[in-house]
């Protein structure tokens, strides 16, 4: 970072916004932060050309915040993104940045969640919305949205909105909005459909290019879990039981984390601490010390807290909470690897976060390798091999055992034992509050799937839906298959995406199990995995689709038609056996 760089307290933001600033940790703005929060706190226009990953939502976010009038409860600032996922992100960071922002409200909106939740939180009131542009498009409609003392739009990842097949709704949104209104533009890459978009739309912007220089180093390895059926504290032991480290720093978002986490993890036997901005730096600095002299091995720390670390014996970080940005997480596996050393980043990634990972990958232009949880044959296997390096150690220190000989023969000789069942049970006692031989409740994993190629993904107007829906939907019902029939047709203007997104999103339900959708005039047929779980049926019925209750039901054969009953659910619909993405089949 350079020495001209400024501070966030010189850039001209509200009280309350610099605040929030200081408790997330940040110290100095990024460069398109330092660039672009000046030129939004004039109220100009401005087109940022970012990668993702280098801070932008901040940029627009904390300047914007900086001009809310928290008593107009109608939409202040509007932001469109491409999915739901960076929708719930960016809505995320509002949250965050206006923490000290007395009855600030924001609201996600998108594809596939249910209407009336977003129709009570417009009703309540919302000084920003974040929402993709189908849906968006949809509240404009039936006037459920209100843009009149709309003051902000930012277009987030522009360039991703043109390549999904957004602009077209980009173009329609920003013409239904206020022409008096201040517009941020932020794209990696600028088409010319985009460059039309910035002189149609944004009055005399500001041009901002920020070249992306983050990368991470080769001797870092890199490896990520995806959070399923384990808790998070449950897989972090079960991974330092068999990760072979020296001393460790795990990085978490809020300060009560820090300490929560250190105080879980002694009292599961590790030496652990808590690093955070609410210690002095006394305070600090010991317990950096006490990790450099091997009396620590594990520090749990805030980003802020952790910079400037240089302690060569970390040999692992784990990012037990995901950062927001890719600079974040650069600094933090810088952590590692110190002095030409290898060392070993692992990531947790909830399923909502998948996004993050992808973006960080790409940032750092290093692919992120997918790490099976361990199992409890493995972390057994530690164990074992721990408690054998123990007994080594007895004897290499050359321990006079004489006295624990003559007693064990004793022993032996009173009570007719061999001398190896005494061990035995010498042994169990030794590990009786720690078992050697562990077991798991082990949930199998799959591998997420990566993020598809451009050729591979598929038009979707709500932003719900990325993947290569069409050659799936072309086949047959296949073997295990139950063919469903819902309640909404092509006159309520449903597309399979839409369906797609609706079953997948709001019933937990992996898209890779959803086959062949044939739309007609009133309803449509949709083959799921056969013997549902009565829970999941019963979730499905809630679920809305443009607006509509799907109403599932069996589908009753040739009979189901416009005007024909629907079928029914069979009764004793017990299904017995789970089968992968939450359903259950009966092998009767």
């Amino acid at each position: 970072m350079s020495s001209d760089t400024p501070l966030f307290s010189e850039l001209g933001l509200s009280a309350p916004v610099l605040k929030a600033i200081q408790s997330v940790g940040y110290e100095t703005p990024s460069p398109i932060q330092a660039a672009a929060i000046p030129v939004l706190l004039e109220g100009r226009d401005i087109v940022g050309m970012a990668q993702t990953g280098t801070g932008k939502t901040a940029a627009f976010a904390l300047p914007l915040l900086s001009h809310l009038d928290v008593k107009q409860k109608s939409p202040q600032i509007l932001v469109l993104a491409p999915t739901r996922e960076l929708a719930i992100q960016v809505a995320e960071a509002f949250h965050r940045y206006a923490s000290d922002i007395p009855g600030f409200h924001v609201l996600p909106i998108y594809g596939g969640q249910d209407m009336r939740g977003q129709l009570r939180g417009l009703s309540r009131g919302a000084h920003v919305v974040v929402g993709t542009p189908g849906r968006i498009m949809d509240h404009l409609r039936r006037g459920s949205l209100d843009l009149s003392h709309l003051k902000s739009l930012v277009l987030d990842e522009a360039d991703e909105m043109l390549r999904m097949g957004f602009i077209d709704d980009v173009e329609w949104i920003l013409e239904h909005t206020p022409k008096e209104r201040q517009t941020a533009l932020f794209s990696a890459t600028m088409p010319k459909q985009i460059r039309h978009v910035a002189s149609s739309y944004l009055n005399n912007p500001q041009e901002i290019k920020i070249a992306s220089t983050t990368t991470t180093g080769d001797n870092i390895e890199q490896v990520y879990w995806m959070v399923s059926g384990t808790n998070k504290l449950d897989a972090l032991t079960r991974i330092l039981e068999v990760e072979e480290f020296d001393g460790m720093i795990i990085f978490v978002r809020t300060k009560n984390a820090t300490v929560e986490l250190a105080e879980r993890l002694e009292a599961r036997g590790y030496s652990a601490a808590a690093l955070n901005g609410d210690m002095n730096q006394q305070v600090r600095e010991r317990t950096i010390d006490r990790l450099k002299d091997g009396k620590l091995d594990i520090v749990i720390a805030t980003d802020v807290a952790a910079r400037g670390i240089d302690v060569e014996r970390v040999s692992h970080v784990v990012n037990y909470d995901i950062p927001y940005d890719a600079e974040a997480y650069v600094h933090r596996i810088g952590r590692t690897g110190r002095a030409g050393r290898s060392g070993k980043a692992i990531l947790f990634v909830a399923p909502r976060e998948k996004r993050l990972l992808y973006v960080i990958e790409k940032t750092t232009r290093q692919p992120i390798k997918h790490m099976e949880l361990p199992s409890g044959a493995t972390v057994t296997a530690a164990r074992i091999d721990q408690f054998k390096q123990q007994i080594t150690e007895v004897f290499e220190q050359k321990v006079d055992l004489t006295f624990f000989n003559d007693l064990l023969a004793a022993y032996s000789h009173d009570n007719d034992l061999a001398p190896e069942d005494i061990a035995s049970a010498l042994a169990y006692l030794v590990q009786k509050e720690r078992p050697l031989q562990v077991k798991f409740a082990d949930v199998k994993q799959d591998k997420p799937k990566r993020d598809m190629t451009r050729k591979e993904r598929t038009r979707d107007r709500d932003g719900r839906r990325e993947g290569p829906s069409a050659p799936r939907r072309e086949r047959e019902m296949g073997e295990n298959m139950q063919r469903y029939r819902i309640e909404v047709g092509r006159k309520h203007e449903v597309r399979p995406g839409d369906i797609v997104g609706a079953i997948a999103n709001e019933a937990g339900i992996d898209s890779q199990h959803i086959g062949h959708i044939k739309l007609f005039d009133d309803f449509t047929t949709v083959d799921l995995p056969s013997g549902m779980s009565n829970e999941q049926f019963q979730q499905l019925k809630r679920v809305r689709v443009r607006n509509q209750p799907m109403n599932i039901s069996l589908d009753s054969g040739p009979a189901s038609g416009p005007g024909k009953p629907a079928g029914k659910k069979p009764a004793g619909f017990k299904p017995k056996h789970k089968k992968p993405g939450g359903f259950k089949r009966d092998k009767s």
